[in-house]
């Protein structure tokens, strides 16, 4: 199996990293990157070959993941597209729908995936769609890649892509905000900064853990730690006052409606950027 990645950041090294530790040799992956040190470091720690332009080297690929901003989407995917003559095509850029994709590189066969940043230690999950063209054995081959990073979620409609940006895609960020609000009040209470890490990341870590491994609701099991006139109650009804809930939500719909206007604006199919 032969496959390209055309772009070599910290998306590409995860899904790299995760492939070779799953038995993928490193001589059947190839990288282009058009920064050389980002090249140079990539192989250096995967021992994995590739160049700075597109060339031949694509030819014969199995798969092409696309690994670039959105708003490099087009211009990598025509410069690639002399070359790209089997296999399909694997985008995981926020907002670039597979028509564009399909148009763009010459090939119906396109599967576009929406990654998050937790694939860096196997921990992600990423949202799914394949587009008619693709094969149940070209399928397979992309939930083989993106499996090495975490769990896999297959869409029928493209649209939920969208959604699965907004919700796990910029997820973790929103999560990383609120342990930082938990750093603080901690240090405000007299925290060291490693003790306010600690206790913040271990909770975090503990409830989502929790939540994932219990059989019963999430709010059932927020229940449980509320006591009537306890702390915890005392805390969520400040949050409850000020609508925080409300207001997350309108932040989360702030992000699918941006990933709706990059696509209007970047993932067109004919129209240059």
């Amino acid at each position: 199996m032969k496959l390209t990645f055309v772009g070599g950041g910290n998306m590409a090294g995860a899904l790299i990293g995760g492939l070779i530790r799953a038995g993928q040799a490193p001589a059947s992956i190839r990288v282009i990157e058009i920064d050389g040190q980002r090249l140079a470091g990539l192989r250096r720690d995967f021992g994995i070959d590739g160049s700075t332009v597109a060339d031949a080297s694509l030819s014969g690929a199995d798969a092409i993941v696309l690994a670039v901003k959105p708003q490099q989407m087009q211009s990598a995917c025509e410069a690639c597209r002399p070359w790209i003559d089997q296999g399909f095509v694997l985008s995981i850029a926020a907002g670039i729908g597979t028509a564009a994709l399909a148009a763009w590189c010459g090939r119906a066969c396109v599967v576009r995936a929406m990654p998050n940043t937790p694939a860096l230690i196997g921990a992600g999950i990423s949202g799914a769609f394949a587009s008619g063209a693709v094969s149940a054995s070209q399928r397979s081959l992309a939930q083989r890649i993106l499996g090495v990073a975490g769990e896999v979620v297959w869409f029928d409609d493209e649209a939920m892509l969208d959604a699965v940006t907004a919700i796990s895609g910029s997820g973790p960020a929103y999560v990383f905000y609120f342990i930082e609000a938990l750093q603080e009040a901690a240090r405000r209470m007299g925290m060291g900064a490693d003790e306010a890490r600690r206790f913040s990341t271990a909770t975090f870590l503990g409830a989502s853990r929790l939540a994932a491994e219990s059989s019963e609701p999430v709010q059932v099991l927020r229940e449980r730690v509320t006591s009537k006139g306890g702390t915890t109650a005392a805390a969520l009804a400040k949050l409850q006052g000020a609508a925080v809930d409300r207001l997350f939500i309108e932040a989360i719909y702030a992000a699918l409606e941006r990933s709706r206007e990059l696509s209007q604006a970047f993932g067109k199919p004919g129209v240059p950027n």
